[in-house]
């Protein structure tokens, strides 16, 4: 099935959106238009040629269809001289003949050999002039078909770095892999060599086309118009149904394409589950079962695609048959029809690449819908029209009677939340897993809007801020600790891209990880793997907190940032916490409730509501669900 917020766009829709973007690189566009329409003018020169030749190497059967006054000897110069009052192509041919001083005839009336040497030398010129304007084509609707393509990437990524984390926790990440690079690939194939032929087959057709409607009329066998009035339309129909039929597989094939990319990347990302529980078995199985639904989906398309050839070879065949019928109606001998036929054997493939084109538009049109869905859809925080400019913290943090529900109308994560949190100090959350702790920390983040109430800094909405100063203000230690597959100096410095070496040093001794990182014979140059996997658990965490250290926020976010350390670890790291807390604020969650007993307010949080709050020492004294907790803990 496809995903919910996939919508269905009309060809117009998709086309004419695309059409936008390569009307970005017009030059290169008329380009490939210029150079198809001289292909299809390089034709008409080689169709003319053809009756000029036959005319002087005509067979008995056709002089004697010319016969001279009585008493004359028939030649094949009387013939030509008789035939040249009914071909023009002759009487033009002799007038460039004695423009340029050779002669068109020798004495007998045959075709000179100087003439036919020039005649000769030109097939090849126009030839050559229609194999370079077809590769000028070809490049440049490629070139167009790629920086397309390189577009549409970056509009899908920056369009989905704006969206919200809930869009994320709801999507498939291997799906959007997909939208993001398989679609894009059918987008980069419609463009660089479907749009190419549009731009050069129509004129090779017309080309053909206006030389047999020029010759139908000269050989007054205007009856053979009834074949292309009666065969584009028998040939167009078809093509159309089964079009629509490529169009609704196609897409069965991108999606059941982007479930494959999403199993690999969910099997990958978590292998040492897999390898854990033994489950490679499983997951073989599964991945082949998805593989030949794939295959099934694709295989319809291929038949489908296929079946345009023989639709046009067939509705062809039966013309060609048509054809030869009119023509000995008429009473015209196949031989004096011969100049038809070149260009009519010639329009023969072009117009079989407009039904292969047909099929590949439908298969553009599937990418395009997915991809325009995505690009359509925006579930962004809003941006205030007129941000107020904050560049540091002076006060505290309120939370004022917020309510927050991950869907809407659904149960509340977080109710009637309502606490303070001033400058200098550390607040902590405590609570079971999936109480609402984390909920918080995204709501001060913003990374989500609260559903009702606010959350204020120095007394503005966090809706009303700049999102860049905000995010320049909040550090976040999340709970999954996330590196990238870099060196460990440029994931320190990831989000500070001007730090030092001396900070990125100073930030890892505070989160005591310079030991270990200057362990390895690498040091900070060591490429940390995909999400760190090279490193160990708490290592990661210890780098991660590096990062949000170096960045240097006034405000800093710790998701129960100390979860993955053993115990000495763990105290070097609450020290280094300590030493910070004179210049820092810190919103810290943990399960662990050593960690944060120095915090100046600790809430207890129980399915989203604050339940109890106080320091350490008034909560254990309370007596209540703090207490109990620590109890659990073995603290005291």
């Amino acid at each position: 099935m496809n995903d919910d917020f996939d919508r269905e766009y009309t060809a117009r829709q998709v086309y004419g959106r695309i059409g936008r973007s390569i009307w970005k690189y017009k030059r290169m566009l008329f380009v490939g238009i210029g150079c198809g329409m001289l292909v299809g003018g390089a034709l008409l020169p080689v169709f003319n040629m053809v009756p000029l030749i036959l005319n002087y190497s005509l067979p008995p059967a056709v002089a004697e269809a010319h016969p001279l006054p009585q008493g004359e000897t028939q030649t094949n110069a009387a013939v030509v001289e008789t035939k040249k009052k009914d071909d023009g192509m002759l009487r033009y041919a002799k007038l460039a003949a004695d423009k340029i001083g050779v002669p068109m005839e020798d004495e007998n009336g045959r075709l000179a050999w100087k003439f036919l040497l020039l005649a000769l030398m030109a097939l090849p010129l126009f030839v050559g002039v229609k194999s370079a304007a077809s590769y000028l084509n070809h490049y440049a609707l490629r070139w167009i078909g790629v920086h397309v393509v390189k577009d549409v990437r970056n509009a899908i990524f920056t369009h989905l770095q704006k969206q919200s984390l809930a869009f994320f926790g709801r999507m498939d990440v291997g799906k959007l892999i997909s939208r993001t690079t398989q679609d894009a690939n059918i987008v980069d194939h419609v463009i660089s060599v479907n749009v190419a032929d549009l731009c050069r087959v129509p004129f090779e057709v017309a080309a053909a086309a206006g030389f047999m409607v020029w010759f139908a009329i000269k050989k007054d066998v205007v009856e053979l118009m009834v074949i292309a009035g009666v065969g584009f339309p028998l040939i167009i129909l078809p093509l159309l149904k089964i079009g629509r039929l490529i169009r609704k597989w196609a897409q069965q094939s991108l999606l059941r394409t982007a479930t494959i990319v999403s199993r690999v990347h969910e099997n990958f990302t978590g292998i040492r589950v897999v390898k854990a529980y033994h489950t490679e078995a499983a997951e073989i199985a599964d991945f082949q079962n998805r593989n030949n639904r794939f295959v099934k989906a694709a295989l319809r398309t291929v038949r489908l695609s296929l079946l345009m050839d023989p639709v046009v070879t067939t509705i062809s065949s039966l013309l060609c048959c048509l054809f030869i019928v009119i023509c000995h109606v008429k009473g015209k001998t196949l031989w004096e029809m011969v100049p038809l036929a070149v260009p009519l054997f010639y329009a023969y493939q072009p117009i079989k690449k407009l039904s292969k084109i047909q099929s590949s538009l439908e298969q553009g049109r599937a990418a395009l819908t997915r991809i325009y869905s995505l690009l359509d859809l925006d579930t962004s925080l809003p941006e205030c029209a007129n941000p107020v400019p904050k560049k540091s913290f002076d006060n505290a943090v309120v939370f004022e009677n917020v309510d927050f529900a991950y869907v809407p109308g659904g149960e509340k994560a977080v109710a009637n939340a309502d606490f303070k949190i001033p400058k200098g100090s550390m607040v902590a959350v405590v609570g079971a897993t999936g109480s609402g702790k984390t909920t918080l920390a995204n709501l001060l983040a913003r990374f989500y809007d609260p559903t009702a109430g606010r959350v204020l800094m120095d007394g503005v909405d966090l809706r009303d801020l700049s999102t860049p100063d905000l995010r320049n203000l909040v550090g976040v230690v999340t709970q999954e600790t996330i590196l990238f597959n870099t060196t460990v100096r440029e994931n320190i410095a990831y989000g500070t891209p001007g730090a030092t070496q001396e900070q990125i040093e100073a930030a890892a001794a505070m989160a005591n990880a310079h030991d270990f990182i200057m362990a390895h014979p690498e040091g900070y140059d060591r490429v940390c793997g995909e999400k760190g996997f090279v490193l160990s658990g708490g290592e990661r965490q210890r780098v991660a907190i590096a990062r949000a250290i170096v960045k240097n926020p006034p405000i800093l976010i710790l998701d129960e940032a100390t979860s993955a350390l053993d115990t000495v670890t763990e105290r070097q790291v609450q020290e280094a916490i300590s030493r910070l807390m004179a210049n820092r604020t810190v919103f810290a969650i943990a399960h662990r409730l050593s960690t944060i007993r120095e915090a100046s307010l600790i809430l207890v949080i129980e399915k989203g509501v604050i339940v109890e709050r106080g320091t350490h020492a008034e909560l254990y004294a309370l007596n209540g669900r703090y207490r109990r907790l620590c109890e659990m803990q073995h603290e005291g």
